[in-house]
């Protein structure tokens, strides 16, 4: 059974809106699942009218979990990847990887000012792949 497959392209840290491509899949109603098959990046449903707010969460995450260059962090271990790898993943673990969105006729119930993100924690550019079901 092949599940839709929604491939998001990013260019570093920051949250890449994808509400269209979601959008897309939505015929009938029913529950949209959507999840991330990556350990360094997450999920997010946010305000997609001003671009402050996607600035300033990125800002609050790079504060909150800095990476393992700053001294704060030395305690982390897990650096092969390079110093936002371990940071990428504890950012991941305290934000979502799945998403449920409610359909109805073929139309995504999210509010006025809302859009479906993915949040990417690593420096690198990485192709990350969304598994969609609508149920």
């Amino acid at each position: 059974m092949s599940l839709p497959l929604l491939t998001i392209q990013t260019n570093g840290p920051g949250l890449y809106e994808f509400t269209a491509q979601a959008r897309a899949l939505t015929k009938g109603s029913g529950l949209l699942t959507l999840f991330i098959r990556h350990t360094s990046a997450s999920l997010l449903i946010q305000e997609n009218a001003d671009p402050e707010v996607k600035a300033d969460l990125q800002a609050f995450f790079h504060r909150l979990v800095p990476p393992t260059t700053t001294p704060e962090m030395a305690y982390l271990t897990h650096t092969y990847e390079g110093p936002d790898d371990m940071p990428a993943h504890i950012k991941a673990a305290l934000l979502p990887t799945h998403l449920s969105i409610p359909v109805h006729n073929g139309q995504l119930a999210l509010g006025t000012w809302q859009g479906i993100y993915l949040f990417e924690h690593r420096n690198a550019p990485h192709r990350r792949e969304v598994v969609a079901q609508l149920t």
